[in-house]
């Protein structure tokens, strides 16, 4: 059996689908703060990397859904179905200050899935959906 001892690993990239890259754009800059690393294709067809500003080493690449072409018809139905139910992608980001995180975000016309709680488990978070229906969850570090 190999031995995983002495990897060393760290999240680089991960995926959230958009089907507006221009209001995806908006939403991760202008609303998140993030900063557009990169911006390629044309159209709808756009695959935009952005990252928290001072993180260089991760990033968010907001892609279209549908595009591998081992996806059938009905798995590319089912995408789009759960995009527009906000139930395909999500991601979970942190800050320090929930409250005025939650003010910023709220100011951007971002729509509230929930306002600043603490939950059963102990974390104090809010919730949002970005234009493509994806839940962005932001949770309050300690």
């Amino acid at each position: 059996m190999p031995s995983i001892v002495g990897m060393d690993l760290t999240i680089h990239t991960s995926f959230l689908p958009h089907d507006d890259p221009d209001a995806s754009v908006a939403f991760y800059r202008d609303v998140l703060g993030f900063e557009v690393r990169s911006d390629v294709g044309q159209g709808k067809m756009r695959w935009i990397t952005v990252g928290p500003v001072g993180q260089p080493s991760t990033s968010l690449l907001l892609a279209p859904p549908v595009t591998d072409p081992g996806v059938t018809e009905d798995e590319r139905r089912t995408i789009q179905e759960m995009m527009a139910k906000g139930t395909y992608g999500w991601i979970l980001l942190a800050t320090r200050d929930l409250d005025a995180t939650f003010e910023k975000v709220q100011a951007g016309d971002a729509e509230v899935v929930q306002e600043p709680t603490r939950q059963p488990y102990g974390i104090r978070d809010c919730a949002f959906r970005d234009p493509a229906g994806n839940l962005v969850r932001i949770q309050e570090l300690g």
